[in-house]
């Protein structure tokens, strides 16, 4: 019986992933090709500050964050600097892989996480045999490459308050931003002071609730306004 569970967990896991890298009406997947991926998956999870992978080292597996969010981080002339957050649904490691490339930055666990595994050498097996899984894992890394430049090109040259705001925007859950003011600086390159004052700014105006760690909107429709009337 608890072969079987963990089989049935494999395979919801599997078809969760399916889920998350790609568009199924486009690249529908086959029974087998959700039961062969649900054969590489190892489940691992990680202590808040856990490091899951280090600048410069080959990626040895990708990870697909299943609970909790993950820290992308380089070191800059200031310290360590955090360029992106990844949440559940959200894959690491696949395009350097693909590429043959080092991770060119620190993968931390910035609270206790959760990530669903596949080795280096199961992954290229899993993309090998099983061509709509290939297609929708391409479909994946294309979508994740145009939100990227998308992001970066929305943000260039506009005031840090409406950076700030899509920032907000863009990270919360369930209308809560569970990342330090340090780290949305360090998300936006700019000081911690800079950023609190905006939130401050943005807390008088009712739009948001600063907590300890974290911020919860209270307005997104005012936020997502200031966004396009400065």
């Amino acid at each position: 019986m608890r072969r079987h569970d963990e089989q049935s967990a494999s395979f919801r896991d599997a078809l969760w992933v399916s889920r998350c890298v790609g568009h199924a009406e486009t690249t529908p997947l086959r029974l087998e090709d959700v039961e062969g991926l649900a054969r590489f998956i190892e489940v691992r999870t990680l202590a808040a500050g856990e490091p899951l992978q280090r600048a410069g080292e080959v990626p040895q597996a990708v990870s697909i964050v299943r609970q909790g969010c993950l820290e992308l981080a380089v070191q800059g002339p200031s310290g360590r600097m955090v360029i992106q957050t990844l949440r559940p649904g959200d894959i690491d490691g696949d395009i350097q892989i693909l590429l043959g490339l080092p991770m060119p930055y620190e993968t931390r666990a910035n609270t206790e996480t959760t990530c669903l595994m596949v080795s280096r050498s199961h992954f290229e097996e899993l993309l090998a045999s099983h061509p709509p899984v290939s297609r929708r894992w391409l479909t994946s890394v294309s979508q994740r490459l145009a939100r990227s430049h998308s992001r970066l090109t929305s943000l260039l040259g506009q005031p840090l308050e409406i950076q700030v705001a899509q920032l907000l925007l863009e990270e919360r859950v369930d209308d809560v931003v569970s990342l330090r003011q340090t780290t949305v600086a360090a998300l936006l390159g700019v000081r911690r002071a800079s950023v609190n004052r905006i939130l401050r700014k943005f807390a008088r105006a009712g739009m948001v609730e600063i907590g300890y760690g974290k911020v919860q909107i209270l307005d997104a429709g005012a936020l997502a306004h200031r966004t396009t009337e400065l």
